[in-house]
């Protein structure tokens, strides 16, 4: 096989069992399906070894995050052209595979590319929601498919001036329905990492995953490397999955929010002062713009600290403190890199997704920023 689809567990059993079968079936005579186990303690070994025996195991000896894990996994697969990162709480339909492989053979120029994020609903949840289907719409039991864009990765992403991530069809915490408005090809920022092709020599070329930031920004920081390498990061929409969503780490979590805050900052920190060189800026202006945006980004977040705190989130305005002094430790870590031949990468947007949001509420979709 000449693509290998890669799934990372953690402790999700449930999932291995209502979504695993599905992803077999579709990558039948066409990819190798690999499941990577972080060192779970629940019964995912048991269930991998009793209920899929047939699949590729690699057994990691603890949890090593996102990055970590993928990095070690990815690493005993050879000879494979295209790698799929694929998240454990990821429904797919039976054709979903196909278009991204065709897609990469057909553009020599494209390093990574991706599908359409629909959310995916349990059903108790969806028939509390008179604005989703009751039925399952081909979803595995207990679960019911939406047309309602993901929140991880919906239509593809992109960055606002300040650097905060986004999506076609989710802005802050609105998603959109898909009604077709990207159903054509587009070239993104980033992809994200719920489901994610690569070309494995780009992989290589690459270094993988930045190790330092365990989970959260992981993938963007992935792309806009790839991006400074000269390569096309691609959404393709002829191929739809849906996404669980907050599966493997509740939104309302603390450490999530300060893995969020932390790895924004490392990412920035670590493709700013390189795409304005791409823009054809001197190594010395480009670190100085680079240092004025991440100290304004630092700001933004303090004002978020002290919302957090007139709210009565204390835990979430610890999370913000913690972020920033892990950032200042791990920005001292950052590994050597050598970039391609990426020119003029526009990575920012022109405007602010914050202000946006609160200016246009309800109808920040009908105009893509």
């Amino acid at each position: 096989m000449r693509t290998a689809v890669v799934i990372l567990n953690w402790n999700t059993a449930e999932y291995l069992r209502a979504f695993l079968p599905g992803v077999i079936a579709s990558c039948e005579g066409i990819a190798d399906v690999v499941v990577a186990d972080s060192a779970s303690t629940d019964a995912s070994r048991d269930v991998l070894h009793e209920e899929f025996p047939s699949i590729k195991t690699i057994l990691l000896d603890k949890n090593y995050g996102f990055t970590g894990g993928y990095n070690r996994a990815l690493a005993e697969l050879d000879g494979y052209e295209y790698f799929v990162l694929l998240n454990s709480d990821i429904d797919v339909p039976k054709d979903w595979l196909r278009p991204l492989v065709e897609w990469m053979d057909g553009h020599p120029d494209c390093g990574v590319c991706g599908p359409k994020l629909h959310g995916l609903l349990r059903a108790n949840a969806a028939s509390q929601d008179a604005s989703h289907p009751a039925e399952t719409n081909g979803a595995p039991a207990g679960y019911v498919r939406t047309d309602r864009f993901e929140y991880a990765g919906a239509a593809g992403g992109k960055l606002d001036c300040w650097g905060f991530p986004y999506c076609r069809g989710r802005i802050m915490g609105r998603t959109a329905e898909d009604h077709g408005q990207y159903d054509i090809p587009a070239d993104v920022m980033w992809i994200t990492g719920a489901c994610l092709l690569i070309r494995a020599s780009l992989w290589k070329e690459l270094g993988g995953l930045d190790d330092r930031f365990f989970a959260h920004c992981e993938e963007i920081d992935l792309c806009w490397r790839a991006r400074l390498s000269g390569w096309k990061v691609t959404v393709v929409p002829q191929s739809v999955v849906w996404h669980l969503g907050g599966g493997t780490l509740p939104q309302n979590s603390p450490w999530k929010l300060k893995l969020n805050f932390r790895n924004n900052l490392l990412m920035l920190s670590n493709n700013l002062a390189p795409t304005y060189q791409s823009q054809g800026f001197s190594q010395r202006k480009a670190s100085r713009k680079a240092a004025r945006l991440l100290r304004t980004r630092r700001f933004i977040d303090n004002l978020a600290k002290i919302a957090y705190i007139c709210s009565g989130h204390f835990d979430y305005a610890t999370a913000v403190r913690q972020a920033h002094k892990e950032y200042k430790e791990l920005s001292l870590q950052a590994p050597e890199r050598h970039y391609g031949s990426g020119r003029g990468v526009q990575a920012l947007g022109k405007s602010s997704i914050i202000i946006a949001s609160f200016l246009k509420g309800k109808h920040i979709f009908d105009k893509e920023l």
